[in-house]
């Protein structure tokens, strides 16, 4: 299949994400440009986007290769998640728009709803776009981009086990809504922090055997009162 130059960075790393090529394997160019249908030149472009991301890396004598992430790296993403997400939750209380509170809103509405009938096939990918749209409700480009990457990363780097009740999770994400139509940032922000620190118990580090929790990360903040945060 033949994809636009401008979508090559993007075809790769989300062919990394998928695991299509495996950590510490060679990414040459001639490779690259036979598979995605363009020249040497965009995926030369990408694999320095790439490697600037972290998902790449340049070896001597071999060029560029999937990077190869440490336990440690990968513990700390889910900490950078657990401290920028909820800031972001703060920023959209004070920035988003109408037409964000719009689409949050029936993606909480589309969870719940899905949550309560035992429908949690696409749960994980309403639960994606939640969050992206929530990134980008805080008017910060930069924030923005920092969390998409980690989400990125993060999906590369770890596998997430199904909620052990979706329903108090999109719970969770109704209340971080309601916090941020009523422009609360500081409720906002303790929502989130609270909602991300229980998804991340979840993740499963997918290069150590299961072997190693990722819940192991933790936070200092103490918890927050969900009461009366059920719509």
């Amino acid at each position: 299949m033949r994809i636009p130059a401008h979508s090559v960075c993007t075809a790769v790393r989300d062919d990394i994400v998928a695991g299509v090529y495996e950590r510490g394997s060679r990414l040459t160019e001639e490779l690259l440009a036979r598979r995605y249908g363009v020249s040497r030149v965009p995926v030369r472009e990408a694999l320095r986007t790439l490697e600037a991301e972290g998902f790449v890396v340049t070896r001597r004598h071999a060029g560029a290769c999937v990077a190869e992430p440490t336990e440690q790296e990968a513990a700390d993403l889910l900490e950078m998640r657990m401290l920028l997400e909820p800031l972001g939750a703060a920023r959209a209380a004070q920035r988003r728009t109408e037409a964000h509170l719009k689409v949050l809103r029936g993606l909480v509405r589309l969870g719940q709803e899905r949550a309560r009938r035992g429908n949690s096939d696409d749960l994980r990918s309403l639960g994606g776009w939640f969050h992206e749209t929530l990134a980008q409700s805080s008017g910060s480009h930069a924030l923005t981009s920092m969390l998409t990457q980690l989400r990125h990363k993060i999906s590369w780097m770890y596998a997430v086990e199904a909620p052990t009740d979706p329903v108090e999770s999109w719970a969770e994400h109704g209340a971080i809504v309601d916090a941020v139509a009523r422009g609360d940032g500081e409720r906002a922000r303790a929502v989130t922090s609270l909602h991300t620190e229980r998804s991340t118990a979840a993740h499963r580090l997918r290069f150590s055997g299961g072997s190693e929790r990722a819940d192991r990360v933790r936070t200092s903040q103490p918890p927050v009162n969900m009461t009366g945060l059920r719509n």
